[in-house]
């Protein structure tokens, strides 16, 4: 069965910088766009960043420009987001998800979303 699984949430100070993971299993996802989405208590889940399956292709919320990047490894069948400069309003539950297209999953329309990690960011 496919699936997506995050990691490399936790508790880090404003300014400081955390790399999440999602590894894929049950299927390769090589082929599919991934994306990081994130859901703060009593808000609704946002976009935070996708990558094309070739990884040529990246787009961000503009919150998160020049301070968040999006990587994949296709022969890892995983995908990063290295969050830098972090703030107090980055904090939420991260989640990951492929889509069979990048505008897909940039509007959230995700194939297979994972479990989420959770990223508290202190002041």
């Amino acid at each position: 069965q496919a699936q997506l699984v995050e990691s490399g949430g936790g508790l880090v100070q404003a300014g400081g910088s955390l790399r999440l993971s999602c590894a894929a299993s049950g299927r390769t996802f090589s082929t599919y766009a991934m994306g990081w989405f994130r859901q703060a208590p009593g808000r609704e889940r946002e976009f935070v960043a996708a990558i094309s399956w070739t990884g040529g292709t990246t787009h961000y919320t503009d919150s998160v420009k020049g301070r968040f990047t999006i990587s994949r490894d296709n022969a890892k069948n995983t995908v990063y987001l290295q969050m830098n400069s972090l703030r107090p309003e980055d904090t939420a539950v991260y989640y990951c998800a492929a889509a069979g297209t990048f505008r897909g999953v940039v509007a959230q329309k995700g194939d297979y979303w994972g479990q989420g990690t959770q990223v508290t960011v202190s002041s």
